[in-house]
């Protein structure tokens, strides 16, 4: 009897390495692992072992020492494992040297967070944005592993006289650069005219790092349906939503998420996303409260924003997954409050569940009281309507 043949993807697996340095703890590689089994997991990618070693500093010829090396090719022989991922960036020749090596797929932390990008983007824009990220990371790192370029153009006229194969990659990837830059130019004047047909409103951006709840937040405070995942970076693309507190309208932007060493050329091609942030009147900072290494993701949340130019928005902090703390290690927070890791000014703080709805009310009128401050400075003769018996009204005179 024939055995049916399945055509079920086959699931790769991967062994992930991190170095313990002067720089980062132990305590933090095993952390950093940790989030990058999460962002194998988001790829698809089923992890079976970590290893880590204690540096001075990356090996210059394979990132780690000669005997971890081996140790690491030991394993990946055995298990025929399929990708092994470094939890920092490599340089084109560590790359090299380790696919030598190990015989398998080499990945570091920037790719496997562009690829999974690659993955979630929706929107022309930021498809186009991922891929000049991935061409511009790409680049340097050209070997004749990528002569599959050749395969985008036709042969005719393509290689002049006594042009090598890996050259014509390389003029393949500046040319398809060179058009993914003209493309988002045109993309960010539309963008640019669309925001300036908001500048009559408040804006309120939600900020943070990746899988903290942001879209599910969006959902309750729009009431609208925006896509919503356990996942890290299950939103790319950012969504804009008008919502109405108090009877004063504002517009409500879901960010991207942000994580520890994001690759700059993301930072650099998500320009016209994180306008929304740069552009906002006021910022919703949402923090997992309880995650271990909460007060960390703070500051690299605070220091990105700082980066582009964002560090002085008026914020509210927004303390989600309260529901996930030990009862008494929420009710101590609750009453003393959390101390905040930075110089960054906040406008209010507030502890909720996004997932079960708690204290959302709380959340609604400190956000309609920051608000209604920055409309009526706006607006300052804006009337504000109100509800008495049944029938509309409004504060102050209207004018003539």
């Amino acid at each position: 009897m024939i055995e049916p043949i399945s055509t079920a993807p086959k699931i790769e697996t991967a062994v992930l390495v991190a170095l313990v340095t002067p720089k980062q703890s132990s305590q933090q590689a095993k952390e950093y692992l940790e989030e990058l089994a999460f962002l194998a997991e988001t790829s698809g990618v089923q992890t079976l072992k970590t290893f880590t070693q204690r540096l001075e500093r990356p090996d210059i010829r394979s990132f780690v020492g000669k005997g971890k090396l081996e140790e690491v090719k030991a394993y990946v022989q055995e298990h025929e494992v399929d990708i092994v991922i470094f939890d920092d960036e490599l340089t084109p020749s560590q790359v090299r040297n380790l696919e030598g090596e190990l015989k398998c797929k080499i990945l570091d932390r920037s790719l496997l967070i562009l690829n999974i990008f690659s993955v979630r983007a929706k929107t022309a824009q930021a498809k186009a944005q991922v891929e000049l990220a991935q061409y511009q990371f790409i680049l340097p790192r050209l070997t004749r592993m990528w002569t599959h370029l050749t395969k985008q153009k036709g042969g005719v006229g393509m290689r002049g006289p006594g042009e090598r194969e890996l050259e014509t990659d390389r003029r393949i990837v500046r040319d398809r650069i060179a058009f993914l830059r003209e493309k988002l130019d045109k993309i960010e004047r539309q963008s640019e005219t669309q925001r300036k047909q908001r500048h009559k409103m408040v804006r309120v951006a939600l900020v943070g790092y990746t899988n903290v709840g942001k879209s599910t937040l969006m959902q309750l405070l729009s009431k609208s349906d925006v896509f919503a995942e356990n996942k890290l970076f299950a939103t790319v693309d950012s969504t804009v939503r008008k919502v109405v507190l108090e009877g004063i309208p504002f517009l409500l932007t879901d960010t991207v998420g942000f994580i520890r060493k994001l690759p700059h050329t993301l930072v650099e091609c998500f320009k016209s996303t994180l306008d929304e942030i740069r552009e906002a009147d006021i910022l919703l900072h949402v923090v997992d409260i309880s995650h271990g290494a909460s007060h960390e993701q703070i500051e690299v949340v605070n220091s990105t924003l700082a980066e582009i130019g964002a560090g002085d928005k008026p914020m509210i902090m927004v303390y989600n997954k309260v529901d996930a703390l030990p009862e008494e290690e929420r009710q101590e927070l609750l009453e003393a409050g959390v101390p905040e890791p930075s110089e960054q000014p906040i406008a209010d703080r507030v502890f909720i569940s996004a997932l079960n709805r708690e204290n959302i009310d709380s959340l609604r009128r400190k956000l309609s009281e920051q608000v209604e401050k920055r409309h009526f400075q706006i607006f300052p003769n804006y009337l504000k309507p109100q509800v008495y018996d049944g029938q509309w009204s409004y504060d102050g005179e209207e004018e003539e």
